[in-house]
């Protein structure tokens, strides 16, 4: 099904203005927690994203195509996933409300994306175009503050963390980390996507969850 753009108007039968504003002042607050912003600096922002609603299930940004924005999700969740082999796919990230999805050395690199992203619910995303963000960057210098906060908490900070855990943790304690992360996420997506997101396979991932049931049936 076609992308469909949803427009901050009074008048949208698809999203209400009310959840739009909603929306724009959680958008606005996550970027200030990496950096707070001036007033004038927000107001060039919001001139400059859009609403996109996808389905479940629905492609964002496919593996090989030009990745131009960067997403922030309002409502749902996504997979940023790798394919490999004959067909298997390796979920490099679970994004959830208020996370930025988005295939960084495609747009840095002006490059085809070696990512895809994909919708595991009904989304509602904003779309914030790279090459505007980066206009507005060379104006406003708490602009550039915050996106610089972004890649370093995204791309450094918790990549390192994560390619520790891997390292250093067993299956079972990422699954836990995972669990007190997000404590609904087996409620929200399918467990094939969950045991790729921590390595391991299904089978596995069942095995995990039968053990830790058992231990806390005998606490």
């Amino acid at each position: 099904m076609a992308v469909q753009y949803i427009h901050a108007n009074r008048n949208n039968p698809i999203v209400p203005a009310g959840v739009v504003s909603l929306y724009k002042s959680r958008f606005i607050d996550r970027l200030n927690s990496l950096a707070p912003l001036r007033e004038e600096t927000i107001s060039e922002i919001l001139k400059i994203i859009s609403f996109k609603k996808f389905r479940k299930n629905e492609c964002v940004l496919r593996t090989g195509k030009m990745s131009k924005n960067i997403y922030f999700i309002c409502k749902g969740a996504v997979s940023i996933y790798y394919l490999y082999g004959e067909g298997k796919k390796y979920n490099k990230n679970l994004l959830f409300e208020n996370d930025f999805p988005a295939a960084a050395s495609s747009y840095l690199q002006n490059i085809p994306s070696n990512l895809t992203i994909e919708t595991l619910e009904d989304s509602i995303l904003i779309c914030w175009n790279y090459d505007k963000l980066k206009q507005l960057m060379s104006k406003y210098e708490d602009l550039k503050d915050a996106y610089i906060a972004y890649l370093e908490r995204s791309w450094i900070v918790e990549k390192e963390k994560r390619e520790l855990s891997f390292a250093t943790e067993s299956a079972d304690k990422r699954y836990l980390d995972l669990l007190k992360k997000y404590p609904n996420i087996e409620e929200r997506i399918p467990l094939h996507h969950i045991a790729s997101h921590l390595g391991i396979t299904p089978t596995q991932l069942s095995r995990i969850r039968k053990d830790l049931k058992q231990d806390s049936q005998h606490v």
